[in-house]
């Protein structure tokens, strides 16, 4: 009886296992092949700036990133317009906080839908240090 032209099984490879392609630089549990070498860089404590973004603009996305995720958290649970209502905002906005739409909130207006909602707001600032050369 012949099969079905769409349900062709994997060829085996030898040892019986289904054979795996593997993408450029990724090592398969239980290969026999040497990893690449890989190089490991230290976080900067800030995504945006290991990501390579200048350093104003990361601080600032990180800011804004922090204050969102924090908003997130808030409205956690709760339907669109009960945290549209909650905040002082729209559904519309609600939506994009959710989504995680950063480019759609600047600091002042997540500082503002967090103290709408209840939210206590401290900064701390702190100096870089200075790596003398």
């Amino acid at each position: 009886m012949k099969k079905p032209p769409g349900n062709k099984r994997r060829q085996r490879s030898s040892g019986g296992r289904p054979s795996r392609r593997r993408r450029a630089g990724q090592v398969l549990i239980g290969s026999s092949s040497a990893a690449p070498a890989s190089q490991v860089t230290a976080s900067s404590a800030n995504v945006f700036a290991d990501l390579g973004f200048p350093p104003q603009q990361a601080e600032n996305l990180k800011v804004r990133s922090d204050l969102m995720s924090e908003a997130q958290r808030l409205i956690d649970g709760m339907t669109q317009l009960q945290a549209a209502d909650l905040l002082g905002v729209s559904q519309p906005r609600i939506s994009e906080l959710r989504r995680g739409h950063i480019e759609r909130f600047t600091i002042d207006a997540l500082v503002n839908v967090l103290a709408h909602g209840g939210v206590q707001i401290r900064i701390s600032l702190r100096r870089r240090r200075v790596s003398a050369a």
